[in-house]
């Protein structure tokens, strides 16, 4: 498995992400708490709308000045992260990662914390104090960026709360 930069030109591989997942719980916030709720559903993966949506944001980030990270395995993209190209925050000292994700059959092989140590790294050389993250509430989505350092934020992005009312918003301290 090999991580390395994505392109612009690259944007369409995304397609090749199978976001499908079993979701046991979610997780809401209650004054200031995270609130564990049961679902057991499966999510599927993307459908074409949404797919066209995701490839749209990549190149929109990455021709900003954003940065994306790949797993690839061969030529078959495994996961990807996209590091935000604006600054946010009281201080404008946090950089947004702005997509995350990996395949279904790729998961829990460490390839979504190695693409989150490449983020950390190019944000920090950018001058980022912090990572935000606009996290899906999903309870593996939320368990991961937790294990990778993530806490829960006092100071939410109201841009990024108003887009995505459901996630939850932590900071990643570089």
């Amino acid at each position: 498995m090999i991580i390395r930069q994505m392109h612009v030109n690259e944007a369409d591989k995304i397609r090749q992400i199978d976001r499908s997942e079993q979701i046991d719980r979610i997780y809401k916030m209650n004054g200031g708490q995270l609130e564990t709720v049961p679902m057991g559903h499966e999510c599927p993966t993307w459908d074409e709308e949404h797919t066209d949506e995701m490839v749209n944001r990549f190149r929109h980030e990455l021709e900003q000045g954003g940065t994306a990270y790949g797993a690839f395995d061969g030529e078959v993209l495994a996961g990807f992260g996209v590091l935000g190209h604006r600054f946010r925050g009281r201080n404008q000292d946090q950089l947004q990662v702005d997509l995350m994700y990996v395949s279904r059959p790729y998961r829990r092989q460490g390839l979504a914390t190695r693409i989150m140590n490449e983020l950390s790294r190019v944000a920090k050389e950018r001058g980022a104090s912090y990572l935000y993250i606009s996290s899906t509430e999903t309870e593996s989505a939320v368990g991961f960026y937790r294990a990778n350092g993530g806490n829960l934020t006092e100071e939410v992005d109201e841009e990024l709360y108003q887009q995505e009312p459901e996630d939850i918003h932590m900071l990643k301290k570089l």
